[in-house]
């Protein structure tokens, strides 16, 4: 029996914070989250999240794009397969992202919809959704992100005392502050942690080799988005070729081809696709699909509430492969902390066994944080 698509809901939240969240661009003032949950005829639902970070007034538009045009578009859409929901809102809202310049909150919320049918889909079939895309095991290597500029030391070992085992330093400041800061990690962490760093795109080509070589000798794990997303595959690839540390970049990509152009470059080791900035869960998986085939690890994206996170942590489980990464946010978040709770057991995130994403947002307990629009 086909079913279809009911309605689409859409709650923009925002959670204060006591210390803004800084990067190489700017910084979080506040913690906001852009949750959607669609309906299905046989009464099946699923929830997803928009990416909404950046910019900090973003949110409320999101919200308002998703239920004044996507809600439109999926009223009475067949609600049995979720890349067929996928393929039919990036062919419909192209023009109309063309039109208003904005392919990346379009894509975005494409992305939470794709979530939404996965987890309606996995709820339907009673099984985790990790099981439902074909993954052995709900356990994911997980390391804690989105630390520094400020008590790195500090909030690396609260981590590791949490239970994680690798860590992702924010650089792309002053010079002598990154080799400070990583210094700082690598004493207080020890010869054989992992620790990963993020540039946020802050450099050039013409300084990139040279901000890399600083940091190589407290040996990152990775260097990721040295570059902006845009520059030419030449320039990452030059790179590359001059770089002791590998590059990670993937979370700014919109798109299977341009995903495709970059993995055939052969400049990354890691690729990042985000379940909330384009191709939800599917597009991520394929991606991840291509990235094996070539040797490259699937280390999806993820800085945002506890929706998104727990279908970023059930993509990487379903994709079946051991050598990829989770990210997890270590600065405090209410939306992810209360929305999406889970154990780390020496380095991973164990998923729950329930059905679909095994997340259901109490939206009453999160009344305070919501935004009329």
């Amino acid at each position: 029996m086909t079913t279809s698509i009911d309605r689409l809901e859409c709650w923009v939240l925002r959670a204060p914070i006591a210390e803004p969240v800084a990067n190489a661009f700017g910084a979080m003032t506040n913690r906001p989250a852009v949750f959607l949950r669609l309906s299905a005829s046989d009464g099946a639902w699923g929830w997803g999240e928009v990416f909404s970070n950046f910019p900090q007034v973003g949110a409320e538009h999101r919200g308002r794009l998703a239920t004044s045009i996507f809600a439109r578009l999926l009223e009475g859409f067949s609600a049995d397969e979720p890349q067929a929901v996928r393929t039919m809102l990036e062919q419909r809202t192209r023009q109309m992202a063309l039109q208003c310049g904005e392919p990346g909150p379009f894509a975005q919320i494409t992305g939470a919809v794709d979530q939404a049918m996965w987890d309606m889909a996995a709820r339907r079939a009673g099984a985790p959704l990790w099981r439902h895309l074909g993954g052995r095991h709900g356990r994911v290597r997980v390391y804690a992100s989105g630390i520094g500029p400020d008590k790195v030391a500090e909030v690396m070992l609260a981590k590791r005392a949490e239970g994680y085992r690798a860590f992702k330093l924010k650089v792309g400041f002053a010079p002598e502050r990154d080799r400070a800061n990583l210094q700082a990690a690598r004493e207080a962490l020890g010869d054989e942690a992992v620790i990963m760093c993020d540039a946020n795109q802050a450099w050039q080509p013409s300084n990139a080799a040279e901000r890399i070589a600083a940091l190589a000798p407290m040996r990152p794990y990775w260097i990721e988005e040295p570059l902006a997303a845009d520059q030419p595959h030449e320039a990452w690839s030059a790179l590359a070729r001059n770089s002791a540390v590998p590059l990670a970049a993937g979370e700014n990509l919109r798109g299977e081809a341009a995903f495709g152009e970059a993995l055939e470059a052969g400049y990354l080791r890691f690729v990042q696709p985000d379940v909330g900035k384009w191709g939800g869960i599917g597009g991520g998986l394929s991606v991840a699909r291509q990235a094996r085939a070539r040797g490259v690890a699937y280390c999806p994206h993820w800085l945002a509430g506890g929706v998104g996170l727990a279908a970023s942590m059930h993509a990487l489980a379903g994709a079946g492969f051991d050598d990829g990464w989770a990210e997890v946010d270590a600065n405090p978040n209410p939306l992810r902390e209360r929305v999406f709770p889970f154990a780390i057991e020496d380095g991973h995130a164990l998923l729950p066994e329930g059905p679909g994403l095994g997340v259901e947002p109490d939206l009453r307990q999160l009344a305070d944080f919501i935004v009329r629009t």
